[in-house]
């Protein structure tokens, strides 16, 4: 995998449990094919998948999440989660394809804001700011790491104590050499409640917060 898609994979990795809770609970159809959706990128993302295996997989879940957002075009979570597995196939495919696929990402994840830049517990924002400090900036690419920021504010004003806001803000704050700030945001993050709904991303996620949180200690010691 090369540096461009390795980046645009891990940008997508904060998001995948951004969207559980209030509308998976409807027990409805659509948020019962919401959770489908989230187990199936947790499936691709945190099982050991590795090499065409783990892209075929994503790419399964692209046709899925394209189909869910087509058939509820004015439902904010459909729109962002099309933009979320768009965001996860760009680190899985060539760097000539990658970018496309990142645009395509960001451009759903913007159309999801504009419907609803509050909801989904700040799910929306936090993807965008995943996404706006991981992709290249420049001629390149369109990374901002000044806008990731403000959108990691957004995100932790409406929820602050979100498990993927905090992990890819202490990320992004590890990047940044921050590390005093990024060892509280990653407890922080630790110290968010189980996701009992989906354990395999929630297993997952807290093994990464713990290999940034060392290296965030060993930083600022």
């Amino acid at each position: 995998m090369n540096k461009l898609t390795s980046a645009l994979a891990a940008a997508t990795l904060a998001a995948v449990g951004l969207f559980t809770g209030a509308v998976a609970a409807e027990g409805t159809a659509f948020g019962d094919e919401l959770l489908s959706i989230q187990r199936e990128f947790d499936q691709a993302s945190f099982s050991g998948l590795a090499g065409n295996d783990r892209k075929e997989a994503f790419a399964a879940l692209v046709e899925h999440a394209a189909d869910f957002s087509t058939r509820y075009p004015d439902r904010p979570e459909a729109v962002a989660w099309n933009g979320i597995v768009l965001s996860s196939y760009a680190g899985e495919v060539s760097a000539m394809s990658a970018m496309r696929y990142a645009k395509a990402a960001r451009d759903a994840l913007h159309k999801a804001e504009s419907m609803a830049p509050e909801a989904l517990h700040g799910g929306v924002y936090a993807s965008l700011g995943a996404l706006y400090s991981k992709v290249p900036g420049g001629l390149v690419g369109f990374g901002d790491d000044e806008r990731a920021a403000e959108y990691f504010v957004r995100a932790l004003a409406i929820d602050p104590e979100n498990i993927d806001t905090n992990f890819f803000y202490g990320e992004f704050l590890l990047d940044q050499e921050d590390y005093t700030s990024a060892v509280r945001v990653l407890r922080r993050a630790l110290a968010a409640p189980a996701d009992e709904s989906r354990p395999l991303f929630d297993a997952g996620r807290r093994a990464e917060i713990q290999v940034l949180l060392a290296s965030a200690e060993e930083e600022s010691s």
